[in-house]
């Protein structure tokens, strides 16, 4: 079992940045593949950014590419996503996720993909 637990989230106005953290503790060596995702209200839950912690490769979704960077400590129990020039369209509850099956990179960013998850931080982007 893996047990994720995410902060780092609030209110920030358009243009500003956000780090946001992913805290990683239980049997982490089943942590092999790490993403983070987000929900806003009335919408699915859509992949962010992922990363396969073995080798260090990471994939991001297009809505952000340019603007956010996923990256983990060396001890690989945490990991994070900076997130700069937000949007109000950033908006959206994030969750930290973990699976110790990695899919193939292009597969990295779909939910099914994952079978931990934490129970997620807010991001509020005002105009």
């Amino acid at each position: 079992q893996v047990h994720l637990v995410e902060s780092g989230g609030g209110s920030v106005q358009a243009g500003g940045s956000l780090r946001l953290s992913c805290a990683a503790s239980g049997y982490t060596y089943s942590s092999k593949c790490m993403g983070w995702f987000r929900q806003a209200p009335g919408k699915e839950r859509e992949g962010v950014a992922a990363i396969d912690r073995s080798g260090g490769s990471t994939t991001y979704a297009d809505s952000v590419k340019g603007r956010v960077t996923i990256s983990q400590d060396n001890s690989k129990t945490m990991m994070y996503l900076q997130m700069n020039s937000l949007k109000p369209e950033d908006t959206a509850m994030y969750y930290c996720a973990a699976t110790n099956l990695c899919p193939a990179t292009r597969w990295l960013l779909l939910r099914d993909a994952y079978n931990y998850w934490g129970q997620g931080t807010q991001v509020t982007v005002s105009s």
